[in-house]
């Protein structure tokens, strides 16, 4: 039997005992829903593989060559993960289309006696209620922005307000990336669709009653964008500023940036984007600040120099509903630690 996808506040596999994604780990790489364990029927040479016989020589051929091919790497499978399950264990199989990838899988493990069923559509009905979510209606949210010039802990806050029960969506931890001249993380961007299953999946857990805060950002963040239901939310939010010493900002990037430090090369290549606008000189001079070891010089001087020129030009055109301030002087661990507190409170009452 074949279970049906209504939507993603309450999926189906939240009743089962596991989530298999049984396509090829280039395609479950690529985007895969939430909780599922990749135990691909087919590699991605052998997905390739029958797919150029079934175009290029014979549908028929191709179904017999896949069938032995999914019956040796089902019999692995069985072997190396699922032989510790007993035989009341109820897993929920998944392929793209909820076709015959998945169909032959759940076929064996009821012939075992497990009670699987598979997902109606696969992963592309998943896949329509992420984009009917994200693309197709209005979020049922109210959204704040948290705001404030690079380096006042936006993230970091974000991380402490979540921990305080707060509902948050980090969009730069979402996308690998700080969203700056130096924002690059060393692990490699999700794909588009990889990104958008994570904020669907955040969203889907969260109480329309309740405000939702998001970090100001823009409409990209490294090589995603930020689809356009919450774009959209995002450009009508009030915003909570935050404000913060340049000193307190510079000291608190340069911990950020220490791993940037010890690889010169990367870091180098990164302010070298910023010639076109400040000129060899000035990146010259910085480059020759990160050489020497002076994170903080090279902080504050990013911070007066490109930071919050591009910050203040981009905010002149628009015009933002401030719903709250909040002020710190230091932005080390315990100070971060009272302003998310000031900040909780605050929002308990909006």
């Amino acid at each position: 039997m074949s279970i049906e996808l209504q939507d993603l506040t309450a999926p189906p596999w939240s009743d089962f005992d596991a989530l298999i994604d049984v396509r090829s780990p280039a395609e479950f790489a690529l985007d895969h829903i939430p909780g599922a364990m990749n135990l691909p029927v087919l590699s991605n040479a052998e997905r390739a593989q029958i797919g150029t016989i079934y175009t290029q020589d014979s549908p028929f051929k191709a179904r017999k060559i896949g069938a032995a091919l999914v019956a040796r790497n089902a019999a692995a499978h069985i072997e190396d993960h699922l032989l510790v399950h007993d035989g009341g264990w109820r897993p929920l199989v998944y392929c793209w289309r909820g076709g015959q990838r998945s169909g032959a899988f759940a076929t064996i493990l009821r012939q075992i006696g497990w009670r699987a069923e598979t997902l109606a559509g696969g992963y592309q009905s998943y896949r329509r209620c992420v984009v009917a979510g994200l693309y197709d209606t209005t979020l049922p949210y109210r959204v704040l922005l948290l705001d404030g010039y690079t380096g006042t802990g936006k993230t970091a806050l974000l991380a402490r307000l979540a921990d305080l029960g707060i509902q948050v969506i980090d969009l730069e931890g979402m996308a690998q990336h700080r969203g700056s001249a130096l924002g690059g993380l060393h692990a490699p961007q999700p794909s588009q669709k990889g990104f958008e299953t994570a904020l669907s999946a955040a969203l889907a857990k969260f109480n329309p009653a309740k405000p939702i805060l998001v970090e100001a950002e823009s409409a990209r963040i490294g090589q995603l964008r930020v689809p356009p239901a919450l774009w959209t939310a995002m450009q009508r939010a009030p915003r909570v500023m935050l404000a913060a010493p340049v000193a307190a900002r510079a000291a608190y990037l340069a911990d950020i940036y220490a791993a940037l430090m010890d690889d010169l090369p990367a870091l180098a290549a990164r302010l070298d984007k910023l010639r076109p606008h400040l000129g060899h000189s000035q990146i010259d001079a910085w480059i020759a600040l990160a050489q020497s070891g002076a994170a903080v010089p090279l902080a504050q001087a990013l911070i007066e120099m490109h930071y919050d020129p591009v910050y203040a030009r981009l905010h002149r055109a628009q015009d933002h509903t401030v719903a709250a301030r909040f002020q710190t002087e230091s932005l080390d661990s315990a100070a971060l630690d009272a302003l998310a507190c000031d900040i909780a409170d605050w929002l308990s009452s909006v």
